[in-house]
C-alpha cells in the first residue's frame, strides 16, 4: 500500500504503476524483511551522487557542508580546512537534516550512518528520524507501524549502523532527520543510501538495465573459496595459456594463490620478461582483487576469441597475477559487507601487521651509506642486501610479506603494480622520505620512466583522467595529472615499492583504484570498464626499453649476475640465471656497460625507440687470464700456451709497474734526504 500510494501521488497512470512493481519488485521480494540487500547504494560514497544533490538544514562552515556527509570520507590531518570528515550542523537542535535528491523515483530500504572521521574530535548521531518527499514541499515520515519511527544510530565514530526502513519508502527525495546525539558532540554524520532506482515509465525497453560493460565476466565479490574456484575455472578454460601456483599461506593458512598466464607456463623463456600484478595487501580494499579476477577471464576468453593484442601480449610476455596478498583480511572484511565493513576493518594481516609498512626498510641503509662512504666507488646502488635482524624468526614479518619476498627472488620480474583502494591516484618510489619527513619529493634515478608508468595508468583509467571529477577525500590529486612521488604524498617506510626497486630488478607503481574500497557488486561493471585498458596498456610497458642476453664468448653460456650500467642513472640492474636482462628506459640514445665477475667490461651504445617493442643489446664477454686459469686448475687441465704468454705478459707488466713505482719512492726519499742535509 505505502509503494502504491506513493506512486499515486506522482500522477503515475496504472499501466505505469503495473510496469513498475512487474519488474522491480516481485511479489515474493516485495514484503520481505532483508529486501534492502537487493538494492544497491546509490553511490555517495563512490561519488556516484554529486554534491549538488545534497543539501542540508544548515552546517557550520564549507569543509563540514553537506558535500562531505558521504560515508567513510577522510578527513585532512587538521580540523578546519575545507575536507573535513563529515556533514555537521549549524545549530543543536532537532529540526536539522541531511537531504539527498536521487534524481530519479527510488525505492529507498535502508540508511547507514556512520560519525565524524576526525582525529581531534568525537562527533556522531545516536538517533535519527527518516522521510521522503517527491517535491521537497510535503515530506512523508517513515513510519513504524503507527508511530514515526526513530532509528538507532551511532556509539562511536567509525563504525558503520545499518537502519532499515520498515517498508521500503517510494520517493525522489530522502531526508535524515537526527534526534539525538553524542552528549559532549554535536550533529554531525557520514551517510550510504540504499535504493533502487525505478523504470523509467516513458522507456519503452524498461527491462533493460544499463551495463557498464559488453564483457561476460563474473562481476561480483568472491571470498576465498569463490576464488579459488574462479580461477580453476578459467585454468579449464585455457589450459594451455595458464597455471595455477601458490607461494606460500597466510597466518590463517590459507594459501596465497597465482595465476600465471603465458605461451609456455611454468617455464621461463628466454628473453621473455615476468610481469606480476599483486591485489588485496590491503584486505578490505577489495577492487583490485576483483580486477585480477576479471583480466584472467578475459585474457583467456580473448585469447581463445583470436584476440591479436591478447594474443601478442600472453606469447611475448609470462604474466603472474595475485588476487588477495592478505586472504586473513579480506575475510573479515567480506564477513561484514561492501557498506558495512567501514574504513579500516580487514587492512591488516590477522596478526594485526600493515604489509604496505612491512618490507625490509632498506632506503635508510642506502641513504646512511651514502652519508658514511668516503670513497664513492665503493657504494653500490642495486641488489641491497636484506638485514639479518629481519630474516630472524622474532623479526614482526607477516607470513604473507616473507611469502611474497620469497616469490621476488625466485623469479626475475621486470615490472609490477600493486593495486590498493581508497583514493584515485598512481604513486610512484620512493615512497620513503630522507630523515622521516611527512612528506617530501624523493625520487629515484629513475624518476622520468617512474613518472612514465604512473602517467600510463593515470590517463588511460577513465575516471582518474575526468577533468570533471571531484576529489575522494582530502587531497586533490589531479593538480598533479592524477600522479605524485609516493613520498611527497606521505611517507611509507618499508613499502613493496621501495623495496622491489633496491632489492631486486622489478620497478613497481602503486595504483589507488577508487575512492571506495570496497565498491558495491554492482559497480564492478563500470570499474572494469573504467580500469580494463589502464591494466592491459600498462602491461605492454614491460617491453618498453632494452633486453638482451650477456653471454661467455668463449662458450656461449649465459652469465648471471652481470650488471647492466647506463649512463647517467645511478641504478643498476643484473642479468637473470640464463644470462638475460630488461632495462626499463624511455626512448633515447644511451651508452650501456656490461660487467661481470672474471671477465672483461664491455661498452655498447643502445638506442629506445617510441614502438611498444624493445631494443635488442646483446653482450659477449671475453674472461680475463685469471678467470681462465682458475676455471682451468679447479679441473686439473694444462694450461695452454696462448694462456701461458698472455699469463707472462701480465706479470712482466706487472713487474715493470712495480720497478717503477719502487724507483719514484726512491728518488723521493734521496730528495728529502738532501733537502733535510742541506
Amino acid at each position: 500500500n505505502t509503494v502504491k500510494e506513493t506512486l499515486q501521488n506522482t500522477a503515475l497512470n496504472v499501466k505505469s504503476y503495473a510496469l513498475i512493481t512487474k519488474h522491480l519488485f516481485p511479489s515474493s521480494t516485495l514484503n520481505h524483511p532483508f529486501a534492502f540487500s537487493e538494492c544497491p547504494p546509490l553511490g555517495l560514497e563512490s561519488l556516484k551522487v554529486k554534491d549538488s544533490q545534497i543539501q542540508a538544514s544548515s552546517y557550520k562552515r564549507m569543509g563540514l557542508g553537506p558535500h562531505r556527509g558521504r560515508l567513510n570520507i577522510q578527513s585532512g590531518v587538521e580540523d578546519g580546512d575545507i575536507y573535513d570528515g563529515a556533514w555537521c550542523a549549524e545549530y543543536k537542535d532537532q529540526n536539522q537534516w541531511l537531504q539527498i535528491d536521487a534524481k530519479k523515483l527510488t525505492r529507498f530500504t535502508a540508511v547507514i550512518l556512520q560519525g565524524r572521521g576526525s582525529i581531534w574530535s568525537l562527533d556522531y548521531v545516536e538517533t535519527f528520524k527518516v522521510q521522503v518527499s517527491n517535491d521537497t514541499i510535503k515530506w512523508k515520515p517513515c513510519m513504524n507501524a503507527t508511530e514515526e519511527a526513530v532509528f538507532e544510530g551511532n556509539k562511536d565514530s567509525e563504525t558503520p549502523v545499518l537502519a532499515i526502513l520498515p517498508e521500503p519508502a517510494v520517493a525522489q527525495y530522502i531526508r535524515i532527520n537526527p534526534q539525538t546525539w553524542f552528549k559532549n558532540g554535536t550533529i554531525c554524520l557520514r551517510a550510504e543510501i540504499m535504493g533502487c532506482e525505478l523504470p523509467d515509465p516513458n522507456n519503452i525497453y524498461p527491462w533493460q538495465a544499463e551495463e557498464g560493460t559488453k564483457d561476460k565476466l563474473d562481476f561480483r565479490h568472491h571470498n576465498y573459496k569463490e576464488m579459488r574456484k574462479l580461477m580453476k575455472s578459467v585454468n579449464e578454460m585455457c589450459p594451455d595459456i595458464t597455471r595455477i601456483y601458490s607461494i606460500g599461506k597466510s597466518y590463517m593458512g590459507l594459501k596465497l594463490y597465482v595465476m600465471e598466464i603465458s605461451d609456455n607456463p611454468g617455464k621461463h623463456e628466454l628473453g621473455e620478461p615476468e610481469f606480476r600484478y599483486v591485489a588485496g595487501m590491503h584486505g578490505n580494499e577489495v577492487l583490485g582483487r576483483e580486477l585480477l579476477l576479471n583480466l584472467m577471464e578475459y585474457i583467456c576468453q580473448e585469447y581463445k576469441r583470436g584476440n591479436q593484442r591478447i594474443v601478442h601480449l600472453v606469447e611475448e610476455t609470462r604474466i603472474h597475477l595475485l588476487p588477495s596478498m592478505n586472504p586473513d583480511g579480506y575475510e573479515m572484511a567480506y564477513k561484514k559487507g561492501s557498506e558495512l565493513a567501514g574504513w579500516s576493518l580487514g587492512r591488516f594481516s590477522y596478526e594485526g601487521i600493515d604489509m604496505n609498512h612491512n618490507f625490509a626498510d632498506l632506503n635508510t641503509i642506502m641513504w646512511d651509506a651514502i652519508e658514511l662512504e668516503t670513497d664513492k666507488s665503493k657504494l653500490i646502488n642495486h641488489y641491497f642486501p636484506i638485514p639479518e635482524h629481519y630474516t630472524s624468526e622474532e623479526a614482526m614479518v607477516a607470513s604473507e610479506t616473507r611469502a611474497v619476498i620469497g616469490w621476488m627472488q625466485t623469479i626475475p620480474f621486470v615490472l609490477s603494480a600493486n593495486l590498493h583502494g581508497g583514493e584515485l591516484v598512481v604513486t610512484y618510489p620512493f615512497d620513503m622520505t630522507k630523515d622521516w619527513a611527512p612528506k617530501e619529493h624523493t625520487p629515484t634515478p629513475d624518476e622520468s620512466f617512474f613518472r612514465w608508468l604512473a602517467t600510463v595508468y593515470a590517463s588511460t583509467n577513465h575516471v582518474m583522467s575526468d577533468p570533471d571529477r571531484r576529489p575522494c577525500h582530502n587531497e586533490d590529486f589531479l593538480r598533479y595529472n592524477n600522479i605524485i612521488n609516493g613520498a611527497n604524498w606521505h611517507t611509507v617506510p618499508g613499502s613493496m615499492n621501495d623495496f622491489s626497486y633496491l632489492h631486486t630488478n622489478c620497478f613497481e607503481v602503486t595504483v589507488e583504484l577508487s575512492c571506495d574500497k570496497f565498491p558495491h557488486a554492482s559497480e564492478l561493471p563500470i570499474e572494469w570498464e573504467s580500469n580494463k585498458e589502464s591494466l592491459l596498456v600498462y602491461m605492454e610497458q614491460v617491453h618498453r626499453g632494452i633486453k638482451g642476453v650477456v653471454k661467455d664468448r668463449d662458450t656461449e653460456a649465459g652469465i648471471a649476475d652481470a650488471i647492466i650500467k647506463v649512463d647517467d642513472i645511478d641504478h643498476h640492474i643484473r642479468s637473470a640465471f640464463d644470462g638475460d636482462f630488461w632495462r626499463l628506459l624511455n626512448p633515447g640514445d644511451y651508452d650501456v656497460t656490461v660487467t661481470a665477475e672474471g671477465y672483461f667490461p664491455a661498452t655498447q651504445s643502445c638506442r629506445v625507440e617510441y614502438e611498444h617493442y624493445p631494443t635488442i643489446c646483446d653482450f659477449h664477454l671475453t674472461k680475463t687470464p685469471k678467470q681462465r686459469l682458475r676455471e682451468i686448475l679447479a679441473k686439473g687441465g694444462k694450461i695452454p700456451k696462448d694462456l701461458q704468454l698472455r699469463l707472462r705478459q701480465l706479470r712482466i707488466r706487472k713487474l715493470r709497474a712495480s720497478t717503477k713505482l719502487i724507483n719514484r719512492r726512491r728518488a723521493s726519499q734521496q730528495r728529502r734526504a738532501r733537502g733535510a742535509h742541506n
